[in-house]
């Protein structure tokens, strides 16, 4: 959908989407193009034109994904309701110019209403036909492309379109869903029923106890009390029905930037691919508030950002993807291999790529779970930043990830403690980062210190002690947020009953790291008779891939991460040429 100028959403200067050089103008040409006649006419073999009278719907909010929608004559009324009966219009699209934003390459429900203003004439584009025409036309698809990322962007910026979530302040329930939409890129709303007459109105209507805490209005209006992340996922369309009778030719469980890499080549290259994710693309690379050196990008770009463009890409090439989707067992004893979900979904793959990723410890503190959320966090994104404002906190940990979170956190808090059990920085952190930290004012770094104890109130976390190991001195720090970017565990312990091996850490082998005696291929269909060689991402099960953090011996680095996705494809082509026909 077209924003009116007031949803014009800004850009930084690092956006290769839409340079912050353009004016009020070339942006609202960029969101809402217009195409001429011959434009028009190249893209009518992608669709059906179809005829609405006055007042008719002709899309709804939380509906089935339409594709895009090319007014040939008439207009759109596009507008958005809460589900609380507040409606408001947003703009018109008229002849040349079209509706959809970018949840529709996937053919995910509408985020917004559209209605015939008169008699409208549309040509209807699917989103498998929206993906073809972008792909095969590639100045259009540019254009295309653009408008739908920055129409997510400008609903992202204002809080319009996508769920309203309504709850207390600091619930900490209400946190992790609106974490989670963060950090997947979706537009949402956040009302305090003490704050807002329309939320109030709607807990007095539906009156939650105190565990039913939020509720979320979804897109087509209903109402849930509570809803797990999957639940949400469901009601956004995020997480499709899945069919275990389907047999992909690449199942990636994980979509960080090795995982989303692997998705991209693999499907613009004819594969078929199904992308798992257990809660947000772009793994711990997501959570970097600015990527520097990473090549290509000499302003840097925020994790989240680059994860989003990666995302974005992966469904220009047709890849399904489904978030939230949490693997609990690979099964290798037959061909092709299978993948169990959580929720018992079975799926079938002819290879499987584990891209799953590390994640950061959780120091052995008695009391930390109750905190998270409350004052204990994972992530440094804008959300914790405007939690943290003027503010003392602390954050512990030693890596880029972490060099990265102070830096950010220091343009919000008052004060960014940073705690670390080592002497120094410089045997796990880049030099421009280490530099930078010395020169942040409110930036302090306190070496050979852990945190040994965590209190709180009925507000959360309250205060937290920590202990100098060389003077063996305790402080007590009166703060109320805690980030912890500490150590990285890989997230493999679900296949320890498949046979993939790891080595002493929990990290996956391939490769040459996996010795003859750990091949369990001799009956596999592709394995000759003296067992299959190895290719340097395959693990210790023939068709079964492992790349980024996860992988032993891997350089935990975006750029590395990226370079193994786009490396396993070539393998996976390999492999898959050796099967025997069938």
């Amino acid at each position: 959908m077209a924003q009116t100028p007031e949803f014009i959403p800004e850009t930084s200067p690092d956006d290769p989407v839409a340079p912050a050089t353009l004016d009020l103008g070339e942006r609202r040409q960029q969101i809402s193009p217009v195409f001429n006649a011959a434009e028009i006419k190249r893209m009518l073999r992608f669709g059906d034109t179809r005829r609405y009278p006055d007042g008719e719907r002709i899309f709804a909010a939380g509906s089935s994904g339409f594709g895009m929608l090319l007014v040939l004559a008439g207009r759109i009324a596009i507008s958005r309701h809460d589900g609380m009966g507040n409606t408001a219009l947003i703009t018109h699209h008229g002849p040349g110019q079209f509706a959809a934003e970018v949840g529709q390459l996937a053919g995910r429900p509408a985020l917004v209403n559209g209605h015939a203003d008169g008699d409208v004439e549309v040509l209807v584009v699917s989103p498998e036909s929206l993906r073809a025409l972008v792909v095969a036309d590639a100045d259009l698809g540019e254009r295309i492309v653009r408008a739908l990322i920055l129409r997510r962007v400008g609903l992202i910026e204002v809080n319009s379109g996508g769920p309203v979530l309504v709850g207390p302040r600091g619930n900490a329930k209400m946190f992790h869903l609106q974490s989670f939409l963060s950090s997947n890129g979706h537009p949402h709303t956040v009302l305090d029923p003490v704050a807002d007459a329309s939320a109030a109105t709607l807990a007095a209507r539906h009156q939650p106890g105190p565990d039913d805490w939020p509720l979320v209005v979804c897109p087509d209006g209903s109402v849930k009390m509570n809803p797990s992340q999957a639940e949400l996922g469901r009601c956004l369309g995020m997480l499709p029905e899945l069919s275990g009778d389907k047999v992909y030719d690449v199942l990636v469980v994980g979509a960080g930037p090795s995982g989303l890499a692997t998705a991209v080549y693999a499907a613009s290259e004819g594969l078929s691919v199904l992308v798992v994710e257990q809660r947000a693309s772009g793994g711990q690379a997501g959570a970097s508030a600015r990527i520097e050196n990473y090549l290509g990008f000499p302003t840097g770009i925020s994790g989240r950002a680059l994860a989003g463009r990666a995302f974005v890409q992966a469904q220009k090439f047709g890849v399904e993807i489904a978030i939230p989707a949490s693997a609990a067992q690979l099964q290798c004893e037959t061909y092709p291999p299978r993948l169990s979900l959580c929720d018992g979904t079975e799926l079938k793959a002819r290879t499987i790529v584990l891209a799953c990723g590390a994640r950061y410890r959780r120091p052995a503190l008695a009391n930390l779970k109750s905190f998270e959320g409350r004052g204990v966090y994972f992530w440094a994104s804008p959300i914790e930043a405007k939690l943290c404002r003027q503010q003392e906190v602390i954050l512990v940990g030693g890596g880029n990830s972490a060099g990265q979170a102070a830096v950010f956190l220091s343009g919000h808090a008052s004060h960014v403690h940073m705690v670390i059990r080592g002497a120094g920085l410089a045997a796990s952190m880049s030099s421009y980062l280490i530099e930078r930290i010395r020169a942040t004012p409110n930036i302090t770094l306190h070496t050979h210190t852990e945190i040994v104890a965590l209190e709180g109130d009925e507000e959360g976390l309250a205060q937290v002690r920590w202990r100098n190991n060389q003077s063996d001195t305790e402080q007590a720090c009166a703060v109320r947020k805690l980030f912890l970017f500490v150590g990285a565990d890989p997230n493999a312990e679900w296949l320890k009953d498949c046979g993939v091996g790891v080595d002493d850490h929990g990290f996956i082998r391939t490769g040459f790291d996996v010795t003859r005696a750990q091949c369990r291929a001799q009956s596999h269909p592709a394995a000759p008779d003296e067992g299959p060689p190895r290719a340097a991402l395959e693990t210790s099960v023939p068709g079964v891939f492992a790349i980024g953090d996860v992988r032993a011996g891997s350089t935990k680095r975006v750029a590395a991460a990226v370079g193994d996705g786009a490396a396993v494809v070539a393998q996976i082509h390999a492999f898959l040429a050796k099967l025997p026909p069938g």
